[in-house]
């Protein structure tokens, strides 16, 4: 009896070895503003943000500078979203008004002195990243 409680014991408190975790595809941007133009580009951001809410999908992780590369704000968010989560954010973009195509091209451009963006896989870990390698 007291081999069994010590083997369900060991059982419980050694956790189980975890596969690795998927690695996410994000859209990774940077932006350095446009001078006295980084209010007004937080609150389109702001607007964004809103309708992912309304779509149900999470706002996009912002990151403000504070030491270092030239580089006001970066963005984080999923590169791609499921047809379903797309045709809500689409609804949603419409419904408030924001603005498409050409017009979100220039829109967006008011406030912005340079811009890159990049897609990126993570968030991750070293471990897990080298675990999506083929064996050799």
């Amino acid at each position: 009896m007291r081999i069994l409680l010590t083997s369900l014991l060991l059982a419980f408190a050694i956790p189980a070895i975890a596969a690795p975790l998927p690695v996410a595809t994000q859209q990774l941007e940077l932006y350095r503003i446009a001078p006295g133009q980084h209010e007004a580009f937080l609150r389109f951001i702001a607007r964004c943000d809103a309708v992912n809410r309304a779509a149900g999908v999470a706002p996009r992780q912002l990151f403000v500078h504070s030491d270092g590369a030239e580089w006001d704000f970066m963005l984080l968010q999923p590169a791609h979203y499921l047809p379903a989560e797309q045709a809500r954010i689409d609804a949603a973009w419409d419904k408030l008004g924001m603005p498409s195509g050409a017009d979100f091209f220039v829109a967006i451009r008011k406030f912005i002195a340079t811009h890159t963006d990049t897609t990126v896989h993570g968030p991750t870990t070293a471990a897990d990243y080298l675990a999506t390698m083929t064996p050799k």
